[in-house]
């Protein structure tokens, strides 16, 4: 954690979701419960991908992962997250006990999809993420968590062990009372996505 930045993420007075629809989904990695929660405020749905009993556990594995519609469904290799998020599933499998956390609504690091598309022909001109970003007028990284710890606290998870190279949701969880530790998901780089992977590490502090 870096204790020069604490509390960055101070909670969202009045942050509430609501576990809205749940049914078992068997998939490739294994049998996983799947359930549906709905932010109050903002209507935005979220999932949470369930394996085994994690209610009063303790060192559950959890990914917080970010939608990422290029990555995620239509297998991109501009960035890491469908590896990160078919990885976390697998170990997660293994283990029978964890729970992936898909946030919707955060395309692009919170910019979403037009604004990262946007982005992505910036990048083919020279930029990287983080200067494409800022080119458009729009924040390095405008996600926050307060959802995610929302519906850990429903699903009565004690302490986490996070799948994520991402030391701002270490962080998140640590300001929440998780009490996280962390395993980092090994990536390795590839021609299109070398450059993204050098970004997070060497300007946004990720561990790769």
């Amino acid at each position: 954690m870096r204790s020069s930045e604490a509390l960055r993420f101070p909670p969202v007075a009045g942050q509430r979701v609501e576990r809205i629809a749940s049914a078992p989904l068997p998939t490739r990695h294994g049998q996983f419960d799947l359930h549906v929660y709905r932010e109050a405020d903002s209507g935005i749905e979220h999932v949470a991908l369930v394996a085994g009993e994690v209610a009063r556990q303790q060192e559950v594995l959890v990914r917080l992962h970010s939608e990422c519609l290029t990555g995620d469904v239509f297998g991109s290799s501009r960035c890491d997250c469908g590896e990160q998020l078919q990885r976390s599933q697998q170990l997660i499998a293994d283990a029978g006990l964890g729970v992936v956390v898909y946030l919707r609504g955060q395309e692009g690091r919170g910019i979403g999809l037009a604004n990262k598309i946007r982005a992505y022909q910036l990048q083919d001109q020279g930029l990287d993420t983080v200067e494409a970003n800022l080119a458009l007028g729009l924040p390095v990284d405008g996600r926050r968590y307060d959802a995610a710890i929302a519906i850990l606290h429903d699903l009565q998870v004690r302490s986490v062990q996070l799948l994520s190279n991402n030391p701002d949701k270490l962080q998140c969880l640590a300001e929440s009372g998780f009490a996280p530790s962390q395993q980092p998901l090994r990536m390795v780089a590839g021609p299109h996505n070398q450059h993204y992977l050098d970004t997070k590490r060497l300007k946004l502090g990720h561990w790769l």
